[in-house]
């Protein structure tokens, strides 16, 4: 390729430019380049800021005049989405009284996403501070945590009376569900990882259907194979299993999800180093997926621990406490809260939106525990851990010292032998 002189191509238009043989166009710079100013695209600029105050004060005040003095509007719920709707038009001439196109529709996008994160805040705050607000009353007395109803009127005060008895049962039927969901869950993700073919897809899909299952449907399922089909009484052990059928589609979804996202450069090097299937799942999948495994068994935890009905028909319902799941009824929170609220005493339905409560608090947790125990990163060790590492590495050290000495001992004592045999 031939040169070009810049002296010769300053004078031309860039399209102009002598081609030199070879094919290969060479477009000199027409000037000085001066370097782009790079925009820091996460934190908002003073304009922007400003438009969106803009923005809102206008549909605000606008939408007021709307419903106050030029239409005959009328209602809360139709005011704020007309006042959003305002708000959104009037956002996108403002910024586009600066910006080009494509900005508008980021600046517009923005506040729309931006909006709906707000709301789904919004409806979540209300929510959970509704639900406390009606169970203040309850939860300030000790009893509610340390009795159950044993004995207690519906009509009676609120210092009489707990939830303790369903809080075990909760307790105990999640843990049965779990122990049964968990193992198999990840086992059977595993396999629909690992193990590709015909089969694995039919088991994907059987999957897939399930978890839409009503949940009255595996309550009956249960009832009607356990209780009737072969006698055994309605208790917690039966409710335990009428939660797992609920959770397991759920935790082999999202861990079958979460196992596929492992890098394939990583099983290719534990299978390149000699390592068998088995081994490259349990040292090298399992531990790389550990924080979306315990976000699958999160979610599996939060489909089963409100259920009501599989307990309903499975464990039916008690006023005292239960610690045998094995046998006689048993209550969790989300079945005592549904069968207070239905009284009309006014002490019985706070006791409700107390049971409520108190399985949100719960669920919390148990959520904070499990994020715990398996929110780390891949390679990172519990203190616990690092504790028996430093331990077996020491160990390695005294007994790569005691054979460095039996070797150099072993060197001392025997003779020496000649380089050359004669």
């Amino acid at each position: 390729m031939t040169a070009v002189d810049d002296r010769d191509t300053a004078a031309l238009p860039r399209h102009a430019a002598p081609e030199p043989a070879g094919g290969t166009t060479v477009v000199a710079p027409a000037g000085p380049q001066v370097p782009e100013a790079r925009r820091d695209v996460i934190a908002g600029r003073r304009t922007d800021r400003l438009n969106v105050l803009g923005a809102v004060a206008a549909a605000i005040g606008f939408t007021a005049l709307l419903f106050g003095q030029i239409a005959p509007f009328d209602g809360r719920l139709g005011f704020v989405v007309v006042a959003v709707a305002v708000f959104v038009v009037l956002l996108a001439l403002l910024t586009s009284l600066t910006e080009d196109g494509p900005a508008v529709r980021d600046r517009v996008a923005a506040a729309v996403v931006t909006g709906i994160g707000l709301v789904l805040l919004g409806v979540l705050v209300l929510v959970v501070g509704f639900t406390f607000w009606r169970a203040r009353d309850a939860l300030t007395h000790l009893n509610f945590w340390t009795t159950d109803m044993r004995g207690v009127a519906p009509d009676a005060p609120l210092d009489k009376g707990g939830v303790l008895h369903a809080i075990a049962g909760t307790l105990e039927q999640m843990g049965i569900a779990l122990g049964l969901t968990v193992p198999l869950g990840i086992a059977c993700a595993v396999f629909l990882s690992e193990v590709p073919g015909r089969f694995s897809r039919f088991v994907r899909t059987l999957v897939e259907a399930m978890t839409a299952l009503p949940s009255i449907v595996a309550g009956l399922f249960v009832y009607a194979s356990l209780i009737l089909q072969f006698g055994a009484p309605k208790s917690g052990l039966a409710a335990g299993i009428a939660l797992s059928v609920m959770t397991l589609p759920i935790i082999i979804r999202a861990a079958d999800v979460v196992l596929r996202l492992v890098p394939a450069t990583l099983k290719e090097a534990s299978y390149a180093l000699g390592s068998s299937q088995w081994r490259t799942v349990w040292h090298v999948v399992l531990p790389t997926a550990r924080s979306g495994l315990t976000t699958a068994v999160i979610l599996g935890t939060a489909r089963g621990i409100g259920e009501t009905s599989p307990v309903l028909v499975t464990a039916g319902f008690t006023q005292w406490m239960s610690l045998d799941p094995r046998s006689g009824p048993q209550v969790s929170l989300p079945l005592q809260a549904f069968n207070n609220v239905r009284f009309p005493q006014p002490e019985m339905v706070t006791r409700g939106f107390g049971a409520a409560a108190v399985l949100m608090l719960l669920v919390l947790v148990l959520f904070v525990a499990a994020r715990i125990a398996g929110g780390r990163g891949p390679g990172e060790l519990s203190p616990l851990q690092l504790r028996r590492r430093a331990v077996t590495s020491a160990l390695d050290a005294q007994r790569f010292a005691r054979r460095r000495a039996a070797r150099t001992a072993e060197k001392t004592e025997r003779p020496e032998e000649n380089d050359h045999v004669v």
